[in-house]
């Protein structure tokens, strides 16, 4: 195989992983909301805002492989991402709860799941948005 070839297979390979982690964090959190009834707080919102574009925008950029992805996608990603640590940080008590944009309703700790005494619904929107960071940026080295 031409090693053009051997770069774009592993560039799409990349990139399939990073809507296929979208998709799963798209599907997982309307689960979560519709399936289970835990009412989504307003950072959940935000973040949701910024993963579910990336499922279409992925879906897109595979056919044909469209390497300049990456500059329409990290934006919604560092986005999410932010708002992702934001509320770890005041999950996990760092920040303190004066700082928790969720005044009214659903707060930003709320604990519907805890698995394993770690992962949370906060510590799972943390790990997809890290996860796709971490791709795209393999993505870029390997795409370009």
């Amino acid at each position: 195989m031409p090693p053009l070839q051997k770069t774009s297979n592993l560039a799409w390979n990349i990139l399939f992983l990073c809507w296929l982690t979208a998709t799963i964090a798209t599907l997982g959190s309307l689960f979560f909301s519709e399936v289970m009834m835990f009412p989504p707080c307003i950072m959940c919102w935000y973040q949701r805002i910024c993963m579910y574009p990336l499922v279409i925008i992925f879906f897109v950029a595979l056919f044909p492989l469209d390497t300049k992805v990456v500059k329409y996608a990290q934006p919604f990603v560092f986005i999410g991402l932010f708002f992702a640590i934001y509320q770890n940080l005041l999950y996990y008590k760092i920040l303190p709860e004066s700082a928790q944009p969720c005044s009214q309703g659903v707060s930003c700790t709320s604990d519907y799941i805890n698995w394993f005494g770690f992962l949370t619904i906060q510590m799972l929107s943390l790990i997809a948005f890290s996860i796709i960071l971490i791709l795209l940026l393999f993505f870029k080295r390997k795409a370009i």
